[in-house]
Formats: structure tokens, sequence, C-alpha cells
């Protein structure tokens, strides 16, 4: 039986999921009314499966909602306390914000950038971006932000599929201590695009560039350009933005997200969720370059009027004590950050967090992949003391914002590490089989969304075909998310990882989230990642890439040992790895994602291919000599 923690801020509000699983669509309706409208809706919402359109008739403007509202109360609040990777720091107001977007607003129109058009955002984790973001949703042009680790062909694919006739990118940026040269690589990305009108640089670095005829340095274009611009009054579900996503196979898909929905979702989200309050200092980890960052660091904070952190650089640098520095620096309230990062700092030990006062804490969470019960334990004990809630949020960039969740804002329930817990409400969410039957309780079964909810995607971009085929064509009228998951008893959902993340061995499938989050349970364990090589018998076999904790004593010939004998008791023995190699670190993007597609290629021999987006291209390295030389030693063994 799972482990059980009950823990809150108070709260319970029964009335609000009684209200929204009543009737859906008058709920959301009532949750809409938080925001500012220019002009209401005359139909709360147009479903035309699969195609959904929130607030009919409604007029909205987010940059409006971020900003004008707070005004009058806020405007010497802190927006944003910024934290540069160099030592540098910032603090943004209210006002001060306000001001900035509105002349960059004017800046992107003098460009002759209108209502619908895009702009292209590839830069590192600044203020500007922020602003940037927020100005094309002032005047209705819709904002495709580019993870800043991107390679050139990697932006040049989106440019081109967005025909962005505006790029807003950066000299360079920090990380780890080095310079990415970002001005050089959209340079490369945009050569023969003609489309592409104007490249606005934002001097960070000081980093020499080369400009040609489209450049235009920031501070130069915001130099006597007026600080007033009105926020336009847009249609409900006028794209706000273009986020791409990677598949499986395929070039990335343009996910397209609109206003009122998307932000009516947001409000009551992060509301629900953080139980944000006025005096809070919430830090949101995410890189604004997923969606992530565009929900819960752009959007939401912004939209309730709080007070957020916004750091630069990498978690670990220029020591793994950075993340516990900003804390306590700032005296966050909130923290939310990814499981992967949290098996990062657990590898380092208990001696770098507890140096720290973490005491301002009260609330802690974790996005972005399925956490594993040790480390929610290590989260909960070492770093919120036993005395914050553990929100483990599950959502998708098509998603816009959480759909399952704790909600300490709203009410207190019993909280299991490793379980996401209750959809939001207004949200129907089941666990079906292949022919979308439900499946027994505590079964693995298809994760699949069966009303629409206003964050939800509008299509993607250009290809309405290819968002019926992906989402909406494997079970009638209902959004399949791609992810495995059970209902236990007590109808608590458990995330098991993507359903095209498996191995079949066999004939059996295994989620490769499942038995990594076995070998990470092992107490001298801080990561794992598994995957498949040909076998001629099973057909596919099982190797995993291990990293250990701190000064671990146990020889890796015990380990090994323990950890079949480990993943054969918990999972089964069908699930027993052929091999499993020690690293020192694994293979991940700047975003802290384990990239498996390249242990699969180095066990494979495949070509390794595009590595653009590592943090660390030291760790392949180590990953394939590691493999070699046991591979050496096998062959002669054998």
């Amino acid at each position: 039986m799972a482990d059980v923690f009950t823990i809150g801020l108070g709260h319970d509000h029964p009335e609000i999921r009684k209200n929204a699983n009543s009737d859906f669509i008058s709920f959301w309706n009532e949750q809409a009314k938080n925001l500012s409208w220019f002009s209401s809706w005359t139909k709360t919402l147009e479903w035309t499966p699969p195609f959904a359109k929130w607030f009919v008739g409604g007029t909205i403007n987010a940059s409006y909602n971020a900003l004008d509202v707070h005004q009058a109360t806020k405007s010497e609040k802190t927006a944003i306390f910024w934290e540069g990777e160099d030592g540098t720091s910032r603090k943004i107001t209210y006002g001060h914000l306000f001001s900035e977007v509105q002349k960059f607003s004017n800046v992107l129109k003098s460009l002759d950038v209108k209502k619908g058009d895009r702009v292209t955002i590839y830069l590192p984790m600044v203020p500007e971006l922020i602003i940037a973001m927020l100005s094309c949703a002032r005047i209705g042009a819709i904002h495709t932000v580019v993870f800043s680790g991107f390679s050139a062909t990697s932006i040049r694919d989106r440019i081109n599929d967005s025909k962005s006739k505006v790029v807003i990118t950066a000299d360079g940026g920090y990380r780890r201590g080095k310079i990415i040269e970002l001005k050089q690589t959209i340079d490369e990305a945009i050569n023969e695009l003609d489309f592409v009108e104007h490249v606005i640089v934002l001097e960070r670095t000081k980093t020499p560039i080369c400009l040609t005829s489209k450049d235009k340095l920031w501070n130069d274009v915001m130099k006597n350009i007026p600080n007033i611009c009105t926020a336009e009054p847009l249609p409900s579900d006028h794209p706000l933005f273009i986020l791409y996503t990677s598949g499986t196979t395929g070039k990335p898909k343009g996910v397209l997200h609109g206003t009122g929905g998307y932000l009516t979702h947001l409000f009551s989200t992060f509301k629900w969720a953080f139980d944000i309050k006025n005096s809070d200092v919430f830090f949101c980890t995410a890189d604004i370059g997923w969606v992530t960052g565009h929900s819960y660091v752009v959007y939401a904070p912004l939209l309730h009027g709080a007070t957020q952190i916004m750091y630069e650089g990498a978690p670990d640098f220029p020591d793994a004590s950075r993340m516990w520095n900003i804390l306590q620096k700032y005296g966050t309230t909130i923290f939310y950050t990814t499981p992967t990062a949290l098996r990062m700092f657990m590898k380092f030990g208990d001696d770098i967090p507890n140096s720290f006062d973490l005491s301002s804490l009260r609330l802690l969470g974790t996005v972005g992949e399925p956490i594993n019960p040790e480390v929610w334990k290590w989260y909960f004990k070492i770093i919120g003391k036993e005395q914050c809630p553990i929100i483990d949020t599950w959502w998708q960039t098509e998603t816009g914002g959480m759909l399952i969740s704790p909600l300490p804002g709203l009410e207190t329930i019993p909280l299991k590490p490793g379980s996401g817990t209750l959809p939001i409400p207004g949200v129907t969410i089941s666990v079906v089989d292949e022919f979308g039957k439900n499946v027994p309780v505590n079964t693995k079964g298809y994760l699949i969304i069966k009303n629409p909810w206003p964050g939800m995607l509008l299509t993607l971009w250009g290809d309405d075909e290819k968002y019926k085929t992906v989402y909406w064509s494997k079970y009638e009228n209902s959004y399949y998310s791609g992810d495995y998951a059970l209902k236990d008893d007590d109808g608590y959902l458990w995330l098991l990882g993507r359903a095209d993340d498996v191995l079949k061995i066999a004939g059996h499938r295994i989620g490769t989230a499942e038995l990594e989050s076995c070998i990470v349970s092992h107490n001298d364990v801080a990561e794992s990642a598994v995957c498949g090589i040909p076998d001629d018998v099973k057909g596919e076999a099982i190797i995993a890439f291990v990293v250990l904790k701190h000064d671990v004593a146990t020889t890796t010939i015990d380990l090994e040992k323990q950890l079949i004998t480990k993943i054969r008791s918990d999972v089964g023995a069908i699930a027993s790895p052929k091999q499993i190699y020690f690293v020192s670190k694994l293979p991940k993007t700047r975003s802290g994602k384990i990239m498996r597609r390249l242990l699969k290629s180095i066990a494979n021999g495949e070509k390794i291919g595009d590595v653009s987006t590592l943090e660390d291209g030291t760790a392949v390295t180590e990953v394939q000599s590691v493999f070699d030389d046991l591979k050496k030693t096998l062959d002669k063994k054998s």
C-alpha cells in the first residue's frame, strides 16, 4: 500500500467540485468572470468535435490582464526578481514592466507587425523574453518562442513553418559559465528565408556580432519610442501563441493556443494549486521555451499580480547549492520544479540544502514527468521539512495548463507519493483499454480526456487534419494523451510514462518510467534511464544506465546484483536488464530531460544525430566509453 501524507493549507471548498461535476460548462462560465473582458461572451462553449471555441463573442487581451489591471494597486510591487547566471540581478516592478511592454509593442507596430502576424522569439531566460511575449499579445501578434538551446536547423524548421516576419534574439546567453552564441545561430537559421523582414537583437553578453541590413539592436529601437500602447481587444479564440512540440516521428508539431479559454484555465489552476497570495514569492524553474514557462512563469503569475523569481542559468552552476541559495535569498514561498532536477539534487546529498534557510517555503510542486515515491519523500522531508504540501502536476503542451494535481488552495486531501491525485474540477479523465472501455482498478491503460476544457489547443498550426488524427482518432470525441496511467481504489491517478516509451520483451510491454522508478528507489541510485536493444530470443532486451549518489561505498558488482534482484522482485523477472551500465551523468537537454534516444543509439550502434540541445556533451562521450569498454570485455569472455 502506498504511503499517505495528509497535509494541507486549511482550505475546503467542496462546492467547487460539486458545481464542476454537475455542469462543467456553467462552471467554466463562472471561472471566466475572474478575468477582465472588453466585451462579454454570448456562448460559453461551441463544441464541434474535435474543435472547441470558448467564450464565443467575448473580447479580451492577455497583456491587458497581465499588466493593465494591476496598475492602480500594484505598480510599485515587484513582478520579477531576475537572477542572472553570471551573478547579476534585477528587480522589475509591475509599473516598469507595463511601460517596457507598451514601448516594445510600439516597436513591433513600427516594424509593421499586425494582428495575426507571427513573431519568433529566441532569447535566453531574461526579462526581455517576457516583455516580447506580452508585447506580441498586446497588439494581437502570435508569438512562437523557441528554446534557446535549439540548433539552427531546428529553428529554421519552426520559423519556416510559422512564416514569422520578425525574429527576436540576443547576441548570446550564459549557460554553465559559457556563452551560447544565439545571434550566430539565427543568422544561419534564417539564411535565404526572405519572408523574415527584421531581426531584433538584445545585447546580453556583449559578444561581438555581425549586423546585417535586417538587424536592429534592442536598445536602439527602444530609444525615443512612446510608452503608451492601448491593448487590442481580441476575440476569445484569437491565437495567442504557437509552441512546437516533438512527436515520436516527423517534424515538430505547432500547437496553437487561444486567448480567453487559455487564460481562464491558467487563472483558475494557479489559484487552486498554489493558493497564491499577495505576499508570496513564486519560483518556477521552467525555461520559457517550454509550455510550463509559458503558462506558469509568464501568464499565470502575472494574471494574479504575483511576485516571482526568474533564473537564467543551470540549476547546479556554479555549484550544487545554486537553487537553495536563490530560494533563501528571495524568501521563496512556492517552489515548482522537475523530478529530474530533484534527482540531481538528491545525488549531492542532504547537507547542501540543509545548510540553507528554507523556512519561507510553504508549498512545493513538480512538473514534467512522473515523480517516483522516493524522490517525492526526499522533497517532502529535506526541502519542505514535512511542512509543505507537494503538488505533483500532470499536463502537456497541448492541454495548456495542469489537468491532474492536488489543489491545496481548494481542498485538503491525502497525498500519495508518486500520484498526481485527482483531475482538476471541470475535467473528466478516464483510463481505458484499446477499445475505449474503462480498465479495472489498479490496471494500466491509456489516459484520455472525455470533455473539452478551456486551456486545450485550438488545433495544430496549419494542419487541422493532423490535429484530428494525432489527438482525436483513437477514441471518439475523447482526447488521447499518449500516456499510460492507472486509477487506484481511491480514484487517484498514477502516470506511468508515454505509451510509446515502452519496451516489448518476449511479448510483454514494460514502460520505461515504471522500470526507471524501480531502479531509482534503490537507496544508492540518483538517476536511471533504460532502453531496448535487439535480442534474438526475446525480440528486445533491456539495458539500464545508472547514476549513483555521491560517496556510495558498495561496489558496482554488488549493486548490479542488488538492482537486478530488486527489479525481479518489484517489476518481474521479465523486466531484468541484460546489462547495467554505471555512469556519472546522463545526456540531458538543457531543460533537464534525459535524451533516451541517444542512449538507444549508442546501445544499438546507430548514428547519434543532433546533440545541439544537450546540457553537457561529455555525458554522451562517457556513456559511449563505458558501453564500449564493457562490450569488449563481454566479447572476450564469449
